[in-house]
């Protein structure tokens, strides 16, 4: 009987282990996670700035038409909101785009999300989760990206640094956007321009194959370069590794 047991055991082993492999995921030019940072230091119209910024690139013919261009034709889109080293969620998950319709669906439903906010500021916390994120996307990306957006360095949870080494070490682009401005900070911080928080990013966060950073001075220039810097991961640009934006609304 107990023969039987083990021919049997190692029978299922055998056929487990010589058995067909996980049916890889719809081949895609890119797996995009947008990771939006959503901490206590930005007020509801800055965080509104924010949203917008994305809404308005994600529909923008330019972004459009470099996803097209693409080998595939397609990309695989997930929006990350972050704070805290506790508060990272996925607002909206894997959304194939592959034209101007999937692209206005995915901008419309972003639209009509209510603003969330929390405390703190947890980089490397919302790199673990967006590279968890990206490992179960039913994607197969040619490249993989974690596009990190904020106004503020890492006060909580495990250091930026870390995270990001972890991440670069299985494949996963780190790309930045800092938000530069003045506006006073609570309890009295440092603004994130006096905290030089384009360099934290460069030194800090951002890493992996043809990395870069796009500097934005203000919200007011969020949406100028938040749609720079889309299209140019989208279509794989090479580039500077950092990049200023100081262009107001209606001049680009």
């Amino acid at each position: 009987m107990r023969l039987l047991f083990r021919f049997l055991l190692s029978l299922s082993i055998l056929l487990t282990l010589s058995g067909p492999a996980r049916a890889a995921g719809l081949p895609v030019d890119l797996v995009l996670v947008l990771a939006v940072d959503v901490s206590g230091s930005m007020d509801e119209h800055e965080m509104s700035q924010q949203r917008q910024g994305y809404i308005d690139a994600i529909r923008h013919p330019a972004v459009i038409r470099a996803i097209l261009d693409g080998e595939q034709g397609k990309i695989a889109l997930a929006y990350v909101e972050w704070a805290g080293a506790e508060f990272q969620w996925t607002l909206i998950d894997w959304t194939l785009i592959d034209g101007p319709e999937s692209a206005e669906a995915f901008a419309g439903l972003l639209e009509s999300k209510p603003l969330n906010r929390s405390m703190w500021t947890a980089i490397g916390s919302a790199i673990d989760y967006s590279v968890e994120v990206i490992e179960r996307a039913p994607y197969d990306g040619k490249r993989r990206v974690i596009d990190i957006s904020g106004d503020g360095p890492t006060n909580r949870g495990v250091p930026s640094s870390l995270a990001r080494d972890r991440a670069v070490a299985k494949g996963v682009t780190l790309n930045g956007l800092p938000i530069l401005n003045d506006r006073p900070q609570p309890f009295g911080s440092p603004t994130p321009r006096q905290l030089k928080l384009d360099r934290y990013y460069e030194s800090e966060v951002i890493g992996g194959e043809n990395a870069f950073l796009v500097v934005a001075e203000g919200f007011d220039d969020f949406r100028v370069a938040i749609l720079q810097k889309l299209i140019r991961e989208i279509a794989g640009l090479p580039g500077p590794v950092r990049t200023q934006f100081a262009v107001r609304p209606g001049e680009e």
